[in-house]
């Protein structure tokens, strides 16, 4: 697989990494065999960036993980990046503070097998949090104490990302951007190069609509986020369907699937089309599906987009999407 300097880190990682939201929860049961199974197969592609969350299944994915390194003895092989701070009830920018989130990083320490958390990013935020110099220290601080050995954030918007980066602790940022959240690379990819930020990219594949799998009429399990967080009921609504009513998603879909190259799925179309841009260092689709994660795993050794493709990509967007959600994330 091909790898990618992640910002200032120090990590070398693969340009296609593995996202575990889909193994800890919101997208209905898992066992803990197979997000076992997920992280084998993933290591089996090449893959060796690993995402997760101290919230995914409340601490599920980072132990899961946590077993299938050690019974790989591959620790020193796989970079793991956790998130903390959608833990905190209410969640609220003030109490993203030194105290919770040394907390919070604690379990996630222990969870992880880990003396040293190879990246923390701080967990979607809001938006008054990243305008907290103090929080940003506590970054600095628990990096200072050992607990971490790098930092970044875990955005929503652009501008909270634009805004993040001027804390010099921040050396990544984790955005959704995919064929139907195009503004990052409007707004933010061109700033991020210059500072020499690590960009994750997440939500590839847009819930699932960028599969192209999926019907109109197709009906979620009730603790599936496509189910019960269409209108943003239980957190952001750009993390479901990339914040895109449903209809205008297939719609859109139905488009782009007359420019999906020979030898290639709709879904490795997705993925190409993001590292297709240079701004990208790794981009972390989630599936518990083997076959698809060794196909998501492959799109980093095929061949960039054509220019037609990229043309045909950015009508389409115009056309279906950019009145829905440009503005808006």
């Amino acid at each position: 697989m091909n790898r990618r300097q992640l910002g200032t880190t120090g990590y070398d990682v693969t340009d296609v990494g593995l996202g575990t939201w889909n193994i800890g929860g919101d997208w209905g049961d898992v066992s803990e065999e197979e997000g076992r199974e997920t992280i084998r197969t993933a290591l089996d592609a090449g893959i060796d960036f690993i995402d997760t969350a101290d919230v995914y299944g409340d601490g599920f994915s980072e132990q899961r993980i946590a077993e299938v390194l050690d019974e790989r003895e591959v620790r020193d092989e796989v970079t793991v990046a956790t998130k903390a701070g959608r833990r905190l009830d209410p969640h609220t920018a003030e109490r993203y503070n030194y105290d919770n989130l040394s907390e919070h990083v604690d379990r996630s320490r222990e969870y992880l097998g880990a003396d040293t958390l190879e990246l923390l990013q701080l967990h979607c935020p809001p938006t008054d949090a990243y305008y907290q110099p103090e929080t940003f220290d506590a970054l600095a601080r628990l990096r200072d104490e050992g607990k971490v050995a790098h930092c970044g954030v875990s955005v929503e918007r652009v501008e909270e990302a634009l805004k993040a980066i001027e804390y010099p602790e921040v050396e990544t940022v984790q955005i959704i951007f995919n064929m139907f959240r195009q503004r990052p690379a409007e707004r933010f990819f061109e700033e991020a190069k210059r500072r020499d930020v690590g960009v994750i990219v997440r939500v590839p594949l847009a819930s699932g609509l960028l599969t192209g799998k999926l019907s109109r009429d197709m009906e979620f399990p009730e603790n599936d986020h496509r189910n019960f967080n269409i209108e943003g009921e239980a957190f952001d609504r750009g993390e479901t369907f990339a914040g895109l009513p449903v209809d205008a998603g297939f719609d859109a879909v139905e488009e782009l699937h007359g420019h999906v190259p020979e030898r290639m799925t709709m879904a490795q179309m997705a993925l190409r089309w993001i590292l297709d841009h240079d701004a990208v260092s790794t981009v972390i689709p989630g599936s518990t599906n083997p076959d698809h994660v060794q196909a998501n795993a492959a799109v980093s050794e095929m061949a960039p987009l054509s220019n037609q493709v990229h043309g045909a990509v950015r009508d389409i967007y115009e056309e279906y999407v950019f009145d829905d959600v440009h503005h808006r994330w």
